[in-house]
């Protein structure tokens, strides 16, 4: 019979801390268990010490030494290989749990990004990963050999004397209590200082990336106190955090000297009233507690850390399982009849579409315009065609097979969208074309002449940095490294979403111009720009207004049919006349 028990969600990020690194994980549990039985050898060696004292036995005395010598030698060399193998344990697998937690995130769905907040994405791959790795990964460690010690600790004073183990036993009791009480809202408190900080990240991103817009509006002291509160919150939370962390120590500190000053009289009534135990054996005891002590009260705030930690884990599960990709039969990155859309109807929010009973055909290797007034659902129906949403009434097809059927990694090789947001990494332009990719050097200047930036190319080089966001271009140059990035990616379907809003008319006109010119691909240009003369080379121009498709057709029949079209082109050709006239 199969187990009905659900698989766990954080399984392969846990995973991921272990892969080929069990070895070492191993080592480090091995040595930490042998360095807790050489603490056992320490207690055994102080109270051999005061025995021989006793005793005034300097032969016994110099044994001793000899031992002391050569354990401090092998406690050392342990020490150091055991925080050398611990070292690179947490460096791999910090390393392969972000690799890890990367990947998840890039099965997300493109829509993802503009939904969620991605502070939250920033938060789980830097302060969240820092915790696994200090509070679940060495919290992992640091308990593996505590029940060596506890045990040997135990043996070694059962041996010596039952009677003083039974009320070291029961005095230890007083520290576990006082941790076990305490350790659930340090847990708690981990997952709340979690939530701010995400917060936190995301309102640091919000402000510096709007910057611009602050000084322009000279709203500094305004969003200094939006930070100023962000920042309250999340160091209060921290605090909370800080400060149970160290009640519960205080109190387990407090309890275990306690405990400690409990065994210590405890035998020393033995050892006046009774003669069963020596002085030596009082010391080792008071030692031994120390051994014991500190793991039965410690362990219940490491389980917590290690609790609030796999939280943690449990929450990057949930949140790359958000919004990821659908699944689908993958296609050819061939379109051989076209992609049709069919009485199709979406909106962000229900009850209020944005396109209403679309319906139209991109017929293969022809070239189309898309216009409209500003609102009109043009970048939205980009987005279905780049498989963004799924959620449609009506149906969307590429060559016969519906969208939402369709594997997202193989449509993305058939269909390219050149967005009017342009995103350029702190990088090369040569990369910011290629995005890291390897391309034949005639392939990257083709692509490059085509989009326009050869003057550039030949005046900054190719590995001219673009700066944080593509700061040190212009709009017009990110825009015509979108292009190139879009030409050297070669799908068959290309989308232009206003993609030279940001050049000049000429340029523009050049630009569109080499798109309209490439043989063989779908094209689908948004626009605003209602020029007569790219107009003219499209196959049809569909006119949405309203959501729907209201006018189709040639750009010589819309004319004629004097509709929307013909007043959009008549205003935009008034607007481009005063425009000319005042340049």
């Amino acid at each position: 019979m199969k187990s009905l028990r659900k698989p766990d969600p954080a399984r392969p990020y846990i995973a991921a801390l272990y892969a080929h690194n069990r070895l070492r994980f191993a080592a480090v549990a091995a040595l930490d268990c042998a360095l807790q039985l050489m603490v056992l050898l320490i207690s055994w060696i102080l109270g051999a010490v005061v025995d021989a004292i006793a005793a005034a036995d300097m032969a016994a005395l110099g044994n001793i030494l000899r031992v002391t010598v050569l354990s401090t030698i092998v406690m050392l060399a342990s020490e150091l290989a055991c925080e050398r193998l611990r070292a690179d344990f947490l460096r791999r697998a910090a390393v392969q749990y972000k690799a890890e937690a990367f990947k998840a995130l890039c099965h997300k769905s493109i829509s993802a990004f503009t939904k969620e907040r991605s502070g939250r994405y920033i938060a789980l791959l830097t302060s969240d990963a820092e915790k696994v790795q200090e509070n679940y990964l060495n919290a992992t460690l640091w308990l593996i050999p505590q029940p060596v010690l506890v045990a040997g600790s135990l043996l070694m004073m059962l041996r010596l004397s039952p009677e003083l183990t039974l009320a070291t036993a029961l005095l230890s009791l007083l520290p576990v209590a006082g941790s076990a009480m305490l350790a659930p809202g340090l847990a708690r408190r981990e997952c709340a200082l979690s939530d701010e900080n995400e917060r936190f990240t995301g309102r640091i991103k919000d402000l510096l990336t709007g910057f611009a817009v602050i000084k322009s509006f000279k709203a500094e002291r305004e969003t200094a106190k939006v930070f100023a509160g962000a920042n309250a919150a999340v160091e209060s939370a921290r605090a909370r955090r800080r400060w149970w962390a160290g009640a519960l120590n205080s109190a387990a500190q407090a309890l275990s000297i306690v405990a400690q000053l409990g065994i210590f009289f405890t035998g020393a009534y033995l050892a006046i009233a009774r003669g069963s135990v020596s002085a030596g054996t009082v010391i080792l005891f008071v030692n031994l507690s120390g051994s014991l002590l500190y793991p039965l009260q410690s362990m219940p705030r490491y389980l917590a850390d290690r609790k609030a930690a796999r939280a943690l884990i449990g929450k990057l599960a949930t949140v790359a399982d958000e919004n990821t990709a659908h699944t689908g039969a993958p296609v050819e990155p061939v379109l051989r009849n076209g992609i049709a859309l069919s009485h199709l109807t979406y909106g962000y929010e229900p009850d209020k579409p944005v396109l209403r009973d679309v319906s139209m055909r991109l017929e293969a290797g022809r070239k189309y315009a898309l216009v409209g007034a500003s609102g009109a659902g043009k970048s939205t129906l980009l987005e279905l065609l780049m498989g963004g949403c799924s959620g449609y009434a009506g149906s969307v097809t590429v060559d016969g097979r519906e969208l939402r059927g369709i594997d997202p990694d193989s449509l993305y090789d058939l269909i390219s969208l050149i967005d009017q947001n342009v995103f350029i990494f702190d990088d090369t332009l040569q990369n910011n074309m290629t995005m890291f990719r390897d391309f034949p050097p005639e392939q990257v200047q083709s692509a490059a002449a085509r989009a326009g930036l050869t003057a550039f190319i030949q005046a900054r080089g190719a590995d001219y940095r673009c700066g944080e966001s593509g700061s040190a271009l212009s709009g017009g140059e990110r825009q015509r490294v979108s292009i190139a990035r879009a030409l050297l990616h070669g799908t068959p379907v290309l989308l232009l979403d206003e993609a030279t809003a940001a050049l000049d008319n000429a340029t523009a006109a050049t630009v569109t111009g080499s798109i309209l010119d490439l043989e063989g691909l779908t094209r689908l240009i948004v626009t605003h720009r209602l020029d007569k003369a790219l107009l003219e080379r499209c196959d049809k121009i569909f006119v949405l207004r309203g959501g729907q498709i209201t006018e189709q057709g040639t750009f010589a029949a819309l004319m004629a049919h004097k509709g929307y079209f013909y007043s959009l082109y008549t205003i935009g050709a008034v607007e481009r006349t005063s425009s000319q006239k005042y340049t």
